[in-house]
C-alpha cells in the first residue's frame, strides 16, 4: 500500500482475467477527518493488508461502485462487521447475499464533507458511481476509464486492448460500454460535464496507470466520442422515452 497524497492511499491487488485480457486491480482508501476509512473497490484481503489498513484507522464504509467490483467484499465485511456497504442498484441485484446499508446515487453520500460523487448513467449495460476526493482534487473511477500499461499484454492482447480503447497513454471507457450509450449521449454528456466541473488534478482508476497532470485534456480526449455536437443548440438524441 502506498500513500498518494494527504489522507489517500492506494493498494494494488491481483491481476484478474476479463474477456481473455489481464486486468491489474487497485483499491483506494480515504481517511476522513474523524479517522474513519472509506474503502473504494476492495481488493483481496490478506493478513498483511489487514494490518496496514488497521494502522490507518477503522473501516467505516465499503464501496462497490459498479456491478463488476464486488468479488472481495465478503471478506472485508467479516473483518469489519460494523462497516457499511454501499453499492449501485445493479450490484445489489447481482449480490443479494450481501448486506447493503445504502444505494449509491447521484446525490451525496454520508461522506459528503470530504467526497463528491456522480452516478454516470445513460447505459443499459452498466452504471458506475465515480467520486472526487475534494481536498486533493483526486477523481476516483473503476471502469469508467481504463488506462492499462501496454507491457501488460502479449501482442494479440495488445491489439484487442487498443481496439477497446483502454491502452495507456490513451485509455478511456471500454468500447463495449461506450457503444451502449448510443441512444443516451445527452445524459452521459451531462455526467461528464459534472466531472469536468470538479477540475480534478489527478485520476485514479482501478485498472491502469494513474493520470497525474493535464487531467482536463485527458478527459476531453477520452470522451471525445460524446462531444462532437455538444455545442449545437438543436441537437437531439434518439431516445424514445
Amino acid at each position: 500500500m502506498k500513500q498518494l497524497c494527504s489522507n489517500l492511499w492506494l493498494a494494488d491487488g491481483d491481476t484478474v482475467s476479463f474477456f481473455t485480457l489481464p486486468y491489474s486491480t487497485r483499491m483506494t482508501i480515504i481517511r476522513l477527518d474523524d479517522g474513519n476509512l472509506w474503502v473504494h473497490s476492495p481488493i483481496r484481503l490478506t493478513e498483511e493488508l489487514r494490518t496496514q489498513v488497521t494502522a490507518l484507522g477503522h473501516v467505516r464504509w465499503l464501496i462497490a461502485p459498479n456491478h463488476l467490483h464486488h468479488l472481495f467484499v465478503t471478506d472485508w465485511q467479516q473483518a469489519w462487521p460494523d462497516a457499511e456497504l454501499w453499492g449501485t442498484q445493479e450490484v445489489q441485484k447481482k449480490r443479494p447475499d450481501l448486506h447493503f446499508s445504502g444505494t449509491l446515487k447521484g446525490t451525496d453520500g454520508p461522506w459528503r464533507e470530504a467526497i463528491d460523487q456522480c452516478l454516470f448513467t445513460g447505459s443499459p449495460a452498466m452504471t458506475e458511481c465515480v467520486f472526487l476526493h475534494r481536498s486533493s482534487a483526486t477523481l476516483i473511477v473503476t471502469d469508467l476509464i481504463e488506462n492499462i500499461n501496454p507491457a501488460q499484454f502479449n501482442p494479440v492482447q495488445r491489439g484487442l486492448a487498443r481496439l477497446a480503447g483502454i491502452v495507456a497513454p490513451k485509455g478511456g471507457m471500454p468500447l463495449d460500454w461506450r457503444l451502449s450509450f448510443r441512444r443516451h449521449h445527452s445524459e452521459a454528456r451531462a455526467n461528464l460535464e459534472q466531472i469536468l466541473a470538479w477540475q480534478p488534478k489527478r485520476i485514479v482508476m482501478a485498472h491502469g496507470i494513474l493520470i497525474t497532470d493535464h487531467c482536463d485534456a485527458f478527459l476531453r480526449r477520452a470522451f471525445a466520442w460524446l462531444r462532437p455536437n455538444a455545442d449545437r443548440p438543436h441537437e437531439q438524441d434518439t431516445d424514445k422515452n
